[in-house]
């Protein structure tokens, strides 16, 4: 029954915003038909500009001597009428001799936001104006308006988007506000807001409904602000080693270059199925071949798989590869980045994330995957002589696996449950055995690993380098046994991609080469709990 009569209460506040609405059009006032308007300044530039005016006009400026004495009186008897009194009357003279000063060069700005409270008291109310950079407090009057316009304005709702143009002043209680001498309704707001004081809480609700969550939490919306900068960043970073940002196909007949199910479509034109794109990877080597020395892409990927606090069936990744470097040049690219890119976002290299202390400024530890089991789990995988051997290690430490898994496969299932969650400092976990890089260099002193790492920090995969590997012949003969494993039932395994092969039989120099995963790289730099908090619109099950 309660709830009924919500909705019906829900229902009538509508109409009411629609009946106003339908009043304003009918008096001439629709607001929708307003194209353009001139804001001037946004409300943190409002606050700057006035505190430079404020300080520049008032440099001869002093105070009375008794105010501080008659303050100091009051203070330590507040309880005393007649100092009370008489402070607050020294400090309303004060104030006025202050105005008195700026208003002669007074500063005049033009606004626009979205109204988020306003507190009417019969000719003179005060409103709240939120814009993209922050909220500044309005005053607004019968006297400044005209009677038409503060009746209009009296009529308004939370929710309204308003242009206000005016003069800058400080209150008596030192608040920064535009005191209106211009008031125009931009946009009238049809729909209720959350209450102000608890804002959007629901956290499906922000995630489905992403404009309410940014209007009524600035909080998520300076994550989404520094998102922007944060790659802006990165380019700027690139851009500085001289590499190039290009664009690939995300319709793909081959998806390969990870470990993932694609989602599948289908071209009219052509007739032909594709897939989407699970990575960037094959495509920018291609461009290697072609003399592009240093490429990279920043987009969207596509990957059939679980969604958690740390996976989204679409999310961005960043590719790079640099011609004539190796995996330890990608190190060295990676530890300059990261530190680079926490110093312009966050100002500093150490930060929190969550109660933990993260520090990008010292060197990044470095360790090889054996290395880590050894040093994590006990068990020494060098030392370990075939796949029987590990199987059986891998059942004494009750480590699931499939019969198709090889020692190296088993290698990476032990780093996985003993130690990346102890890898919580940066670092770099290298030299990954080849069962599981099928597009990475052998080492040259033991052909059982190969030339990548991967950067891990908080526990978290970060990003994913090789060294590149360039021969065709050695390539085919990888591409082969993924195609094998996906014969025996890996739904994720690599398919041979024949034109890549063509490519590189070109002659692909040695490179180094790198996948990032922006999202968790934001996550990081953002204190946000989950991959969804740093997407605007996150991948959801549809509500019908």
């Amino acid at each position: 029954m309660a709830s009924n009569e919500n909705n019906e209460d829900q229902s009538s506040l509508l109409k009411i915003r629609r009946d106003k609405l339908s009043a304003l059009q009918e008096a001439g006032n629709d607001p929708f038909k307003i194209t353009k308007y001139d804001q001037t300044h946004h409300t943190d530039e409002v606050k700057k500009l006035y505190e430079e005016r404020e300080r520049e006009l008032l440099k001869d400026y002093k105070e009375p001597s008794e105010l501080s004495d008659l303050k100091t009186a009051f203070e330590a008897d507040p309880e005393n009428k007649e100092k009370e009194a008489a402070f607050r009357t020294a400090n309303k003279e004060a104030y006025e001799a202050r105005r008195q000063i700026l208003d002669k060069d007074a500063v005049t700005v033009s606004v626009a936001g979205r109204m988020m409270f306003k507190r009417v008291m019969g000719k003179a109310s005060f409103l709240n104006l939120r814009d993209l950079k922050g909220d500044i407090q309005v005053y607004a009057s019968k006297d400044a308006l005209g009677d038409e316009a503060y009746d209009d304005f009296r009529k308004s709702d939370i929710g309204d988007i308003y242009g206000v143009k005016g003069f800058v002043f400080r209150t008596m209680t030192g608040e920064i506000s535009i005191h209106a001498t211009e008031m125009t309704l931009l946009s009238k707001s049809l729909q209720i807001l959350p209450e102000k004081f608890h804002g959007l809480t629901d956290t499906d609700m922000r995630y489905r409904q992403r404009y309410v969550d940014l209007i009524m939490n600035p909080d998520s919306r300076d994550v989404f602000v520094k998102r922007s900068k944060i790659i802006k960043e990165i380019r700027n970073f690139l851009d500085g080693r001289n590499f190039m940002e290009v664009e690939t196909p995300i319709l793909v007949q081959n998806a390969g270059g990870a470990a993932a199910r694609p989602f599948f479509s289908h071209y009219n034109a052509l007739d032909e199925d594709v897939k989407l794109r699970i990575s960037l990877e094959l495509y920018l080597k291609r461009l290697i071949v072609g003399g592009l020395e240093r490429v990279y892409e920043i987009g969207r990927v596509f990957r059939n798989e679980g969604v958690d606090t740390r996976h989204n069936p679409e999310f961005t990744l960043m590719e790079l590869y640099q011609a004539y470097t190796d995996y330890y040049g990608m190190m060295e690219l990676t530890e300059s980045m990261f530190r680079y890119l926490a110093e312009k976002t966050l100002g500093t290299t150490k930060f929190m994330y969550g109660d933990i202390e993260l520090d990008f400024g010292k060197p990044f530890e470095r360790i090889t995957m054996t290395g880590a089991v050894k040093k994590y789990a006990g068990v020494d995988f060098d030392e370990v002589k075939d796949d029987e051997e590990a199987k059986r290690l891998a059942k004494e430490h009750h480590i699931e696996f499939e019969e198709r898994h090889k020692k190296g496969d088993i290698l990476n299932l032990f780093f996985e449950e003993y130690c990346e969650k102890e890898l919580v400092q940066p670092t770099f976990v290298m030299d990954h055995p080849i069962e599981i890089s099928p597009l990475t260099k052998k080492k040259p002193d033991d052909p059982s690993k190969v030339e990548r790492f991967e950067l891990f920090i908080n526990g978290w995969e970060m990003c994913n380098a090789y060294s590149e590997l360039n021969d065709p012949i050695d390539q085919r003969e990888r591409f082969a046994a993924q195609d094998a494993a996906a014969a025996a039932g890996d739904e994720e395994a690599e398919h041979t991609d024949e034109d890549f092969l063509i490519a590189i039989e070109n002659g692909m120099p040695p490179t180094g080469g790198i996948g990032y995963g922006i999202d968790r790289l934001v996550m990081l730099l953002t204190n946000s709990a989950a991959i969804r908090d740093v997407l605007l619109f996150p991948t959801l099950k549809s509500l019908s």
